[in-house]
């Protein structure tokens, strides 16, 4: 089960913080999956010839994990099938680590994941956003909740297909050759941004 987070309202469609539902819509383009069925909260989509399902909670970031729980449950798949697509501030954009387990590093919906499920165990690809260049708080609601600006907008295509390409990877050839290729910088190919 591929999950991509976000926030579900057309206000929050184009922010820092909806990059993981951007990634899961362009892998689904490219399955030929429609993620338009409601069901655990939550718009979903399968790939019956990947036998793959794409989730994305429609309970607000901060809520995440209630909806993928249920799903998790009632498809009877544990943790370790889950893979999780989401914005980190701790990498710079146009960089993406692909990673299982460990902290949610301040990143809600990540915490509210190892919260319902009560571990840390499962994949993430965590695509970079970035940290704004003022000094204060790191994260800021107003940084994640903002729009790109103008030069990182102008990478998003190369970012957002970068990510599907992991993900396809990843579903073909294994997590191990997706790791391989895209732990690296310029593999998303575009400028990382700091």
């Amino acid at each position: 089960m591929i999950v991509g987070l976000g926030n579900p309202e057309s206000e929050y469609a184009d922010t820092r913080h909806n990059l993981g539902f951007a990634c899961v819509y362009e892998l689904a383009r490219r399955l030929g999956v429609q993620i338009e069925r409601k069901r655990w909260q939550s718009l979903v989509g399968r790939s019956e010839a990947g036998g793959v399902w794409l989730v994305l909670p429609q309970t607000y970031m901060n809520l995440s994990g209630r909806s993928v729980a249920k799903a998790l449950g009632d498809l009877g798949l544990t943790h370790q099938r889950l893979w999780v697509v989401h914005d980190e501030l701790d990498l710079p954009l146009c960089r993406m680590r692909i990673k299982r387990g460990g902290s949610g590093a301040g990143h809600n919906g990540v915490l509210s994941l190892i919260n319902s499920l009560g571990t840390d165990d499962f994949l993430r690809f965590r695509v970079g956003i970035g940290k704004p260049s003022r000094t204060g708080s790191p994260a800021g609601r107003n940084y994640v909740l903002g729009r790109f600006t103008k030069a990182e907008a102008a990478r998003l295509p190369s970012i957002v297909d970068g990510v599907a390409t992991a993900l396809e990877l990843a579903i073909g050839a294994g997590v191990e050759r997706a790791m391989e290729r895209f732990n690296r910088a310029g593999a998303l190919g575009c400028e990382e941004i700091p």
